[in-house]
Parts: structure tokens; sequence; C-alpha cells
């Protein structure tokens, strides 16, 4: 058989079976709108005797297939009546448009005089004594959902809407994601979910409903926002009933929720409880997150008897940054539930609000002392309190069953193969939501961009394409890897950051590159690697060229890592190791200022060194190194600022301690041991892999250095013993408080012979630019000035307020305005006391941070000003 009449057959095969699937399509469709005849986007159509439903569409549009039968059809939205049609299925569509009338809401009279309280407190305290009950009472479930990411650029700076439209990106233009995958949750927070299709236009991102759906609202907190039903919402929140409505035989409450104060991290809207069973019914709430508007709406359903569970969620988002201004919505749609309830928590707890209700005698209280499970058993009535009590010992009581308690969370995540193969037909048949017109145009622009992309390139993939790298000459200043196969490597380092200007050097160029050869065995997964680096630097006042090398070889598997290697050279380095100022601010200071702050020495060197990880929370280094160190002198008296008034100082530093011999040439035998520990370490598990969740855990530091004397060096050697301990850590309060703080004790055990590079230096500023992170360094503090060869505790204190002095105002903290405040202090044996305090601006156009402080010596005012830096939830690292 020849392979054209074989295509054809298969061709009147394909056709025959789809015009049988087009005769034998059958279900439900149609629209759904207001009274005055507008579409009611993403109002739910549910089945109930099949327990399953979807979503309409923006335009209120919605299609259902269904086998022949009868089926009852119940219609929601929020702020309408529910309407239940019952429509019998014989073969082809049933057409239904169906109205909805605005719910009409019963208000209870209610007098404040006299003591009486709004209604909405007592609903809300016994929602709130059942949140934890509602989320632990399902024990395992799995769903189908669906997800649909939609998003549109608005507007753009004026000189950049060219060049977005030559990179195909329009204004005002669907951008769209779908897919679809099979989800199953355990308790206590295990989430398990496999795709099986993804269809997206533009960049082919992964889609995941698992980060919307996961979150739950009877939880304390709701993506770090505080939820309603949170044990602490009457501290955020104000409550204001607004009405009653019965729908399907259930009695719901309409809450308005308003925050005590507005802002970021805390809802606003309405949230609907069911009577009685102090259940969500459904809500519309809305936040701010860094300066973006965020909105939820989900309607829930009964999937079991007095078990409603969310069928959808909506999720907006929109705002604007640095002339860009968009919005973004996702759409998940859960369908074909299967749950496995708590057999622990099948009792119906009659609650009792003991600041309105009479508490019968008869009703005993909870007792720490008996099982909570039993008491559970038992318990038809209780008041509100003693019930939460008995919900939380149950829970305290479950999670000591766990083996792996130091587990927070667990993800699966899985891909079928055939995922991103899905043809348009399949996605037309399994989609819940008809796509609007709008979407199907970006689908079908990207397509056939997809189309011209794709004759451009080739069959490989992009790390291949990335191997077959072609030497740019712009890469040996920017940075750039070649691979040339076989696990072998080598490039430059980002070499703009080496080129600056100080007064020992002159200009100053700076180049450093590399190699590396990686081998992996497939069977254990353990990485065996070397690599090779070296650097040079040539000061074209000093008319010198300084180098080093540096040879290290790694073995690692999962996480556990082990280093070791060898370096050496020639080289200058500042006196505090810890590089306090950067070449760039220094070059701007001297050129521009004429102010040389960084203090530069010489060292020939050869140093052994040893870095082991043998577990997350727990990691330790080894080093030994001779050094030759000299001082420098400047060479430079070059800069733009030449008013007389100001001139360069030595590269001597000035100190407290420090006496003549300390800046002596010497000869040094260096031992280096540093341990760090982070006790209470807690893990995220994904896909059986556990990744640690530093933030959680504190950071405890040892280190001990020693200058090893007698050991065959001239008499002049460094000759000193220094210990230190540390611990770093942060803490939450409220909604948005966080308190950090770093704090560091040490002393000089032995001081024998400690040259200026051995004192202990702390992390100095004199420059209008603050460091990165905010307990890293101090604002005001002399680089040198305090430096000391003697016993030192230094603390570095930093709290951020939800709402403070500007940020009372809500316009300042829907924007994203955080305010900071701290608090620094250093103590020496031969210094004054030494401290400062400020206050700090963050997330100013979301990207910076103006701090405003003043240092004290003693009691003395010692200097102050302005710092300006980068926002603290920005981490920017400049390594290789």
């Amino acid at each position: 058989m020849s392979k054209d009449l074989l295509r054809v057959i298969i061709l009147v095969f394909f056709h025959f079976f789809m015009s049988v699937g087009l005769i034998e399509a059958q279900g439900i469709r149609g629209r759904v709108l207001s009274r005055d005849g507008d579409p009611l986007a993403y109002a739910s159509v549910f089945i109930r005797n099949i327990n399953d439903g979807i979503p309409t569409n923006q335009d209120g549009d919605f299609e259902y297939p269904l086998a022949s039968g009868y089926y009852d059809i119940i219609v929601q939205h929020l702020g309408y009546k529910s309407v239940q049609k019952t429509v019998q299925i014989n073969s082809g569509w049933v057409e239904l448009k169906i109205e909805l009338e605005p719910q009409m809401y019963a208000l209870e009279e209610v007098e404040i005089k006299g003591g009486a309280e709004d209604p909405a407190l007592t609903v809300m305290r016994k929602a709130i004594s059942k949140a934890k009950f509602h989320r632990l009472q399902v024990e395992e479930y799995s769903m189908r959902v669906y997800i649909k990411g939609t998003g549109e650029l608005t507007d753009a700076p004026f000189f950049l809407k060219k060049k977005l439209k030559e990179e195909g990106i329009a204004l005002n233009e669907a951008y769209t994601s779908e897919s679809v995958s099979e989800i199953t949750f355990k308790q206590p927070n295990e989430i398990n979910e496999r795709v099986i299709s993804i269809r997206t236009n533009g960049e082919n991102n992964q889609t995941s409903p698992a980060p919307y759906i996961g979150a739950s609202f009877y939880a304390d907190k709701v993506n770090e926002v505080i939820s309603p039903l949170s044990k602490s919402a009457f501290a955020y929140y104000r409550f204001k009933h607004e009405g009653t409505f019965f729908e399907n035989g259930v009695l719901i409450n309409k809450i308005r929720v308003t925050p005590r104060s507005r802002g970021e991290q805390v809802f606003e809207g309405h949230i609907y409880i069911i009577e009685d069973l102090w259940a969500i019914h459904s809500l519309k709430l809305k936040t701010s997150i860094m300066g973006f508007d965020v909105g939820v709406t989900q309607q829930y359903a009964p999937v079991e008897e007095n078990v409603w569970m969310p069928l959808t969620h909506i999720y907006t988002f929109g705002g604007k940054f640095f002339g860009f201004e968009g919005n973004y919505k996702y759409l998940a749609s859960t369908r074909d539930y299967q749950i496995k309830l708590n057999p622990d928590l099948v009792v119906e707890t009659e609650i009792l609000d003991e600041k309105v209700d009479d508490i019968p005698e008869q009703i005993t209280g909870f007792d720490h002392k008996e099982s909570a499970v039993k008491q559970i058993a038992d318990a038809e009535q209780m008041s509100r309190k003693d019930f939460r009590k008995m919900i939380n010992e149950y829970e305290k009581e479950s999670l000591k069953e766990r083996k792996d308690a130091e587990v927070v969370a667990m993800r699966n995540y899985s891909v079928d193969s055939l995922a991103k193969e899905r043809n348009q037909s399949y996605w037309d048949s399994i989609r819940p939501v008809k796509l609007t017109e709008k979407e199907i145009l970006g689908y079908e622009r990207d397509d056939s961009l997809a189309v011209v992309e794709a004759a451009k390139k080739s069959d490989v993939d992009s790390i291949a394409n990335k191997a077959k790298r072609k030497f740019n000459p712009l890469d040996i200043i920017g940075g750039g890897r070649y691979h040339f196969g076989n696990g072998r490597s080598a490039g430059f380092s980002t070499n703009w950051t080496k080129i600056s200007f100080n007064t020992v050097e002159g200009f100053k160029l700076g180049f450093s590159g590399f190699y590396r050869k990686v081998s992996k065995d497939s069977i254990s997964g353990q990485e065996n690697s070397w690599r090779i680096k070296p650097e040079i630097r040539y000061g074209f006042s000093s008319n010198k060229l300084y180098g080093m090398v540096d040879f290290s070889k790694s073995w690692s598997r999962d996480r556990t890592k082990l280093t070791y290697g060898i370096s050496g050279g020639n080289y200058i380095y500042q006196y505090n190791a810890s590089n306090p100022i950067s070449e760039q601010v220094n070059a701007l200071y001297s050129l521009f200022f004429r102010q040389n702050y960084m203090k530069l020495f010489n060292q020939k060197f050869v140093k052994i060194y040893l870095s082991h990880i043998p577990h997350d929370a727990f990691t330790y280094s080894l080093s030994l190194s001779y050094e030759d160190r000299g001082v420098l002198q400047n060479q430079s008296n070059y800069s733009f600022y030449n008013k007389p008034e100001r001139t360069y100082t030595s590269n001597i530093p000035n100190n407290e301690e420090a006496l003549a011999s300390s800046f002596e040439s010497n000869e040094a035998l260096i031992a280096d041991v540093s341990v760090n520990w982070r006790p209470g370490l807690k893990y995220y598990v994904r896909n059986g892999k556990k990744y640690p969740l530093y933030g959680g855990a504190p950071l405890i530091s040892f280190l001990y250095r020693k200058g090893i004397p007698n050991a065959g060096l001239m008499g002049n050697a460094a000759d000193f013993d220094q210990l230190e301990l540390g611990i770093k850590h942060d803490f939450q309060f409220g909604v948005s408080g966080k308190l950090d703080f770093n704090i560091k004790a040490g002393a000089f055990l032995n001081d024998g012979q400690v040259y200026f590079m051995d004192f202990k230096h702390f992390g100095g500023n004199r420059t209008i630019f603050s460091n990165m992170g905010t307990v890293n360094n101090y604002r005001f503090l002399d680089y040198y000035q305090y430096s000391t060869r003697g016993n030192y505790i230094s603390g570095i204190v930093h709290y951020q307020f939800r709402k403070f002095l500007f940020t009372q105002l809500p316009m300042l903290r829907f924007s994203g305005i955080r305010e900071n405040v701290f608090f620094n202090y250093l103590k020496t044996e031969y210094s004054p006391h030494y401290w400062e305090v400020g206050y700090s601006l963050d997330n100013l156009f979301r990207v910076f941070r103006v701090e405003m402080g003043a240092g004290f010596e003693g009691g003395e005012y010692l200097r102050g000003g302005v710092r300006l830096g980068i926002a603290t939830f920005i981490n920017i690292s400049m390594d290789d």
C-alpha cells in the first residue's frame, strides 16, 4: 500500500470519527445573564446529580457535555439569587439562557444600645472556632483542575512601545496559558500533581494550579495575608452583618470584612458563612501585595454531606511598575472531587458562643488530661473557646505521630509525556470554560508566530544552542561561558566590576576567567568537578601587575558537598576581608569627591583549604595559609575634584588601638576554623527531594583563628588566638512586622603579635550607599576606627513595620511602601560605646530604600545623614 493511499485512509477515518463525535455531542450550553442583560462572568453552573460543575467564561458562556438523562442544574453567582433547573438530555445540545435576579438579603433588626452587638461578631467567632475543623475534616481528596491564566499589557513607556511591538508584544491583547491537572491532597500538607495537558501562547511556561488552589482560607494566612478566619482575625478586621438568604436549603450569612487598618496583607470585601455549619459558602475579597492589587473570588459547593469545598477560584492581579501597566487573571475550575473524610472528625458539634448564648450546666469543657479524639466523638455541644482548644490539641496529637515532623510541606509534580502535544480538538473537548474572542485571537496570533520562529531554529534544544555559543569580544567584560562537551567549559567572569580607580594603583584593570570539568555518575547521582580560576590586576600609576590562581576540586551529591583546594599568588586586598566598600563606589568617591575610603595591603601567599556541607543545618571549613604581607602607599593624586581644602588620606587607616608596629611588613601562618549551625531547620519536599527552608531557623556561627608563631618564620610572625560566636535570625510579628538581628561577640584570647590585617574589623560605611542586607553592616561607622585586637560585642537590629508614621495613610500602604527603624551597637575593649539609630522608607517605587539616621560615640553625636539602598526584599549577587 502506498504512503499516499494510507494517508488518505487515515484522513477519511479521522473525519468520520470527528463527524460521529459532532453528531453524538450533547449536553447543556448557553449563557448566564443578569436581569439587565449583562453577561455574568465566572458564574457557577453546578450539576447536582453528579456533584460536578463548571464556571462561565468572561462573556457568561458555558458548555458541558452530558450523557442522556435528567439533571438538576444549579446556577450561582455572588450577589444574585441562585436558579435551579431540571433539564432532560436526549441527543444534541440543550440551549439555556439563564437570568439571575439580584440577591435580596433579610436584614436583622439590631439595636446597638443596651450592650447588643452586630450579629456578624458571633457568626465570625463561631466560624473562626470551626476553621481548623473544616481544614482537617477531609483527610484526603483528589480532583481534576483546569486553570487558565490570561494577561494583558495595557500600557508601557512611550519610548518602549515600538520595541515591544518588534518583539511581538502588543498592548491590550490577550496572552493565555491553560493546563489540566489531576491533584491529590493528603493531610497535613502533601500535594501530588500530575499535569495532563498544557497549552500556552507566548513563552511555553509551566502552568500549575497547585499554588492557587492549595491555599486555604481556613488557615491563619493565605499566602502571607491574614485570613478573615484566622485565630487573630478580630485584631485586624471589623465585621458587619449585611443580611441572610436561603439557598438550596441552607441559610447563608453575608459578612462585610473591613480591615482595621487598610493596606497590604489584609483582605477587604465579603465572606459568606453557612449558618450552623459555620463553613465558607463563598467569598469575594481583595488585598494589596507590594503595591499591586490582588483580588480573589471563590465559590464553594457541597461535595459530601456537610462538606463544602471550592468549585471555582478566580485570582486577579493588576498594577503599574515603572510606566508599565497590566493585569492578569487566573481561573481555576475544580471537578471530579473524590474525598476521604477524617474518621475522627465526622461528628458535627453544635457551637455555642458564650458571649451571647447561655451555656447549659451539663456541658463539660475541654479537659487537657483526656484524649482529644475521645472528647471530639462525645462533643454534641461545646462552647466555641473549648471547641477551638480541643481541635488545637487534636492537631498537636496528630503531628506528634508523624515521623517527618521537620517537613513543612510536600509536593510531587509530574508532567504527562503528551501534555504539550494535545491538539486543538482535544482542548475544545476538555476545556470547561469557553474561550473568549480575545483569547482565541491571541492563540491564533501566537500560533502563527511560533511557526515563524520554528522555521528559524534548528532541531536542537536551547542547552545545545548555548553549547555552540561563539566567541563575542564583549564577553571578556560582561562574562560568558563556553561549553566544549563532555562536561568541559571555560569562560570569563564579570570583569566590568574589576575596572576602577584607587589611590594605591591609580586607574586599574582586572581580569578573571575559569576552566571547569564536571562529571556525574548517573547511578549514584554524585557529581565530581574541578576548576582553575586565574585572576590578574594592573594599576597604571603603580605600574605593577598582581596575580593569583585558585585550584579547587569538589564532590557533591544532593546538597552534601566537599570541596578542597589550593590558591596562591601576589595580590592586593582590603584590610577588612569582608570588603566593606566596593571598588566602583570607592572609585566614584575618589574621582568626584576626593575621598579614598578603601585601604589596601599587599600579600604574597599560599593557602590550602577545605569546606564540607555534611548536612543542610551544619557546615564547617578549615584553612591554613602562609602570608608575606606588606604595606602599600598612595601612588596617585588624581581626581576630578581639585579644590585645595580636600586632600587624599594616607593608605594607613586611622584606628583607636593600632600602633606603628601594627603596619610593619610581616609574615604569618594563619589557621582558620569556622562552623555554621541552623538548629530546628525545616524542609520543603518536592518530588522526593528535600529542600531546606533557611529563613525559619537561626544561624549560629563559630570562628576560631590562630596566628601560629615559632613555625620557622621570622621573629615578628603573627601570634594570636581569636574566638567569635554569633547568631543571626529574624522573627515575624503580626501581618508584616519583621525583626532581624545579627549579634556577634568575640575576644582575642592571646594578642602576642596582632597586625592590623588580623584585627577584628566591622562593617563600616562612610558613603551615601547602604550595603545589601539590613543587618550586615553599620550605616555611619568609620571603616577602621574601631577595629580591635581585644574583646568586642556587636549588634545590628532592624525592625520593619506594617504601619508606623507615613504608612498611617492608606494610600502609602497600598503603594507597597514599608517603614523601618534600626538600632546598631558596638563596644570594644578599648573604644567608647558606639551606637546608631535610624529610620527608613522601604520599597519606594518597588526598588529603592532611603535611610536617615545618626551615629553616636558615647552620648555625643558623631555623624549622620542619608543612605540610599536597594529595597530589602530584593537580593542581588555579583558572584560569578
